[in-house]
């Protein structure tokens, strides 16, 4: 006879715990395609998770709920060596987001302090707590929050926004130039219409944009203006990409986004229709990882994506609960998750060995590497003239500037392709080939350039000696050399342009030539 509705037997349920064991094993050994020597590094505290490695991948900054005396997150660095942590953040206020310098000597997150309820707010938090009642976990976007920077040898702290309204999730770019990081600042600013003004009193994160400015919290500009929320960016290895995750008006659902910072292009990865966040991009740059409930609710597993968003998207977790926020290790060769997955069931922050070959086999990226490289992209002259026309020159741009060759930027797939293609207009023409591979020359090139350590410019004999700061006053070229340059005297070498007979041109105004 059936059950009464909501109520379950004892002996229903002796076969589902009789294949428990199966199951189990068979997500370990699905998940080993991919992860390997899992290991759990957090265990301290209510809850752990968003951990970030630094440059060499050596320590781990992170944050956690773990101090008695205060239910928020606070920030900590853990040597990865040794195992040692040390808390970094105030420990009063709400803390998140934290990230690491390259240069090791600083670190970044946000906190809210300086909130003058800051206090009472936390002995708030635990006189709930301790009258035996539970909160369902939220996030409150408080207005409170801002970005700091703190110096680890000496802890002095220097606030970066000053701005009413939540500024937080931030990241440093790989040169530590600049930062990306979210806010909801225009709800603050009087720039909200009464439509927003309505939704934004039930939903604070509804008016969240990405923002971009100077590490030293300087020039910030907004980067996306898109209806929702816009948060959790970070940058590609290189630095000229930045992911995210972007909700839909009704924040019921999140899909992952990436943007070339150079363009402002957006792209769109995945169209899975329910809540996919917390992008982080490999070191490759060939593909992301990011958490997303599409097997459940609230059962969260990661993910993976082609950079390009294509193919479908490639689940790694197969673990019930919650598995979320990945980050990837400098080297590609570890990834770090936060899970419940412990016999506690709390929020603990583990480290596995990732097989990118896997990864790549299962995205389908090696078969698709080896069509780019096998596919000769030819050109059509069976309508061209022996004379040069503009027809002909319209042939070649137009395929040279579509949508197949991406650009042409130097080292690219799509730069692959147009040389191809030229190199069969060659043939067909005839020509000669005179590259040391047929039509192919190649040559060394700079792909970027980033500041060494130890940067200083000095200069005397003005009554008293002058230190110019860096990135402000005056910043070496991506051609110079390195090296130590000695004293030497100073020489005017004029400014301005010397061009003889300008003054004299019909086609200019008349105007003082500085020599």
């Amino acid at each position: 006879m059936p059950m009464p509705k909501g109520l379950i037997s004892a002996v229903s349920l002796l076969p589902l715990l009789s294949l428990w064991p199966l199951y189990a094993d068979s997500s370990a050994k699905t998940e080993a395609r991919l992860l390997s020597n899992v290991r759990q590094l957090t265990f301290e505290g209510r809850r752990a998770g968003e951990g970030y490695f630094n440059a060499d991948g050596s320590s781990m900054i992170f944050q956690s709920e773990r101090d008695d005396a205060n239910p928020f997150y606070q920030i900590y660095l853990m040597d990865l060596e040794t195992g040692d942590v040390e808390q970094v953040s105030p420990g009063y206020g709400k803390t998140t987001c934290a990230w690491i310098h390259p240069t090791d000597n600083k670190v970044l997150y946000a906190s809210t302090h300086e909130d003058t309820e800051a206090r009472s707010k936390m002995q708030q938090e635990l006189d709930f707590r301790a009258s035996g009642k539970e909160r369902r976990y939220s996030w409150d976007y408080d207005p409170n929050f801002d970005i700091y920077e703190q110096a680890l040898t000496s802890g002095v702290r220097k606030n970066l926004t000053r701005t009413p309204g939540y500024d937080a999730e931030a990241a440093y770019s790989p040169d530590g130039r600049q930062i990306v990081f979210a806010s909801n600042r225009r709800a603050y600013s009087g720039e909200m219409s009464e439509v927003e003004k309505r939704i934004f009193e039930h939903d604070k994160s509804f008016m969240m944009d990405l923002y971009l400015m100077n590490a030293d919290g300087s020039e910030p500009r907004r980067l996306t203006d898109s209806p929702g929320y816009d948060g959790g960016p970070f940058f590609s290895f290189d630095g000229s990409r930045i992911t995210w995750r972007r909700f839909s008006i009704d924040g019921s659902r999140a899909e992952i986004y990436t943007m070339d910072l150079a363009s402002g292009e957006e792209r769109q990865l995945t169209q899975m229709g329910v809540m996919s966040w917390a992008p982080f991009f490999h070191p490759s740059g060939d593909y992301l990882i990011f958490a997303s409930n599409r097997e459940g609710f609230a059962n969260f597993e990661l993910y993976l994506v082609d950079a390009q968003g294509k193919g479908e998207p490639v689940r790694v977790t197969y673990t019930d609960g919650f598995d979320g926020l990945p980050v990837f290790s400098p080297d590609g060769g570890r990834l770090s998750w936060t899970s419940k997955r412990g016999a506690g069931k709390s929020s603990q922050i583990y480290l596995a060995d990732w097989n990118d070959a896997n990864a790549r086999r299962l995205l389908g990226l090696n078969e698709r590497e080896k069509a780019d490289r096998s596919r000769v992209t030819t050109a059509d002259l069976t309508t061209t003239s022996a004379a040069i026309s503009s027809q002909d020159l319209r042939q070649h741009v137009t395929h040279l500037s579509s949508d197949e060759m991406e650009g042409r930027l130097t080292g690219t797939e799509g730069e692959r392709r147009a040389t191809r293609y030229i190199a069969s207009v060659f043939r067909q023409l005839g020509l000669k080939p005179a590259g040391d591979d047929g039509y192919f020359q190649s040559f060394s090139f700079t792909a970027g350039a980033k500041l060494g350590e130890g940067n200083g410019l000095d200069f005397t004999g003005l009554g008293q000696g002058h230190s110019l700061q860096l990135e402000q006053d005056w910043l070496p070229l991506a051609i110079s050399r390195s090296g130590r340059v000695e004293p030497a005297p100073i020489v005017f070498a004029g400014y301005g342009i010397d061009a003889p007979g300008l003054d004299r041109s019909p086609t200019t105004t008349p105007m003082a030539i500085w020599r």
